[in-house]
């Protein structure tokens, strides 16, 4: 967070300052409400769906749905902060809440006759957000790696769409895996900025020393190897270098944990959270490795580990660590933050254990217990930060600290 006031963002709603300002709560609504209307309104089926598989539904919605517009609040406010760029506010982020808009009510309803409608709606978005990212990625050099990888994951939006209007579910089901792999290359880029910041500040809440150093190695291997994972599902569906493919990518999510070895600091909750979601993430890839090499494991519960437990607890991260600091707040969790990741990691232990273990039941089915859980945790914190968001700290009262914490970053050569 800047000290210095960004051009008529006193004149804009606080909900309209920034993208995350915005797009946080919209996400956290749509992540809350989706899967329990999906449950136990719906019965599992959405009312218009018909030739696409409702699993296929549920899955686009989770991750260009919510997740798409967590990515959208945060790559909207954190490329500005990083390239020293004013945020895009006001009209521009309601013109792309209104793309957003219509295609989840589409992809909630499963209403295939407006496929077309959809894919030109969730196209424009997705358009858009680029062009948000572009602008002051290309002006300044920074953050090159966001813009090119949300190129792709908007095309994979357009790739499921189209395989959809052409009756090639079974192509959208791999289109579909590849996507939440490029999310997943999108969590290692985006967990690898905040550890170094959340883990300093851990060590040294002052800011004026930074004694915790990233290993250059770990920094990219874990995204290139999910990636890759992710193009060969993609691309050679029947063959096992998928499989062997993700014990690699698990491996070097696991191994990103050496990293949270930084003494009674690895404690604090935010630490341990970002900690979670790597492990989750590991343990996902580990499971799709096991799984395509014979183990008596589904692959649904390596994706639902991905996808739930994984990306669900680093979205969460993301949604108390950003929206703390960029509310004008220091690092510190109300009740509301804890709350919210413990009932984020029962969410994703509750969904994927049955998977592992298909003789463990719970009353009332563990789809619908997880949906609780999951609706619990985003309505948690939107409880909790919504108030926050709505009343930023001013900028002067906390412009000394954070002085004092750049100049530390700058001589560290970290960057928040």
């Amino acid at each position: 967070m800047s000290c210095a006031a960004p051009r008529g963002a006193a004149r804009t709603h606080p909900l309209l300052a920034e993208g995350l300002m915005l797009f946080f709560p919209v996400a956290a609504l749509h992540a809350a409400a989706s899967p329990l209307l999906w449950i136990a309104a719906f019965g599992y089926q959405p009312p218009f769906a018909g030739a696409v598989p409702a699993t296929q539904w549920h899955a686009h919605e989770m991750i260009f749905g919510a997740y798409g517009a967590a990515l959208a609040g945060f790559l909207a406010s954190a490329i500005p902060e990083w390239t020293g760029t004013v945020p895009r506010r006001g009209r521009w982020l309601l013109m792309l809440l209104a793309l957003w808009l219509p295609g989840r009510v589409v992809g909630l309803l499963g209403a295939e006759a407006l496929l077309l409608p959809a894919l030109l709606a969730d196209s424009a978005f997705w358009g858009l957000l680029v062009a948000t990212v572009a602008a002051p990625v290309l002006a300044r050099r920074r953050g090159g790696s966001f813009l090119a990888w949300l190129c792709v994951l908007a095309a994979a939006q357009a790739a499921v769409k189209a395989a959809w209007w052409l009756d090639e579910t079974v192509l959208a089901a791999r289109l579909l895996h590849a996507a939440l792999a490029i999310f997943v290359v999108l969590l290692s880029l985006a967990l690898t900025r905040i550890a170094v910041v959340v883990i300093n500040l851990a060590l040294d809440p002052s800011g004026e020393t930074t004694p915790y150093r990233p290993h250059p190695g770990r920094r990219n291997l874990s995204g290139f190897l999910a990636a890759a994972q992710g193009a060969a599902a993609l691309l050679l569906p029947d063959s096992l270098v998928g499989a062997w493919l993700a014990l690699a990518a698990g491996a070097a999510f696991l191994d990103r944990l050496a990293e949270w070895f930084v003494g009674r600091a690895a404690l604090r909750t935010e630490v341990l959270a970002l900690g979670a979601a790597n492990g989750f993430a590991g343990l996902g890839f580990l499971a799709l490795g096991l799984a395509g090499l014979g183990a008596p494991i589904s692959q649904g519960a390596g994706l639902h580990l991905l996808a739930v437990a994984g990306l669900g607890m680093a979205v969460m991260a993301v949604f108390v660590i950003a929206g703390l600091r960029h509310s004008g707040r220091d690092l510190v969790l109300p009740r509301s933050a804890r709350a919210a990741f413990a009932l984020m990691a029962a969410a994703g232990l509750v969904r994927i254990l049955p998977e592992l273990w298909p003789g463990l039941a719970l009353p009332g089915g563990h789809h619908l217990i997880a949906a609780l859980l999951w609706a619990a945790a985003f309505g948690t914190w939107l409880a909790g930060f919504l108030p926050l968001l709505l009343r930023p700290v001013g900028v002067s009262e906390g412009c000394a600290a954070e002085a004092s914490r750049g100049a530390a970053q700058a001589r560290s050569g970290v960057r928040p």
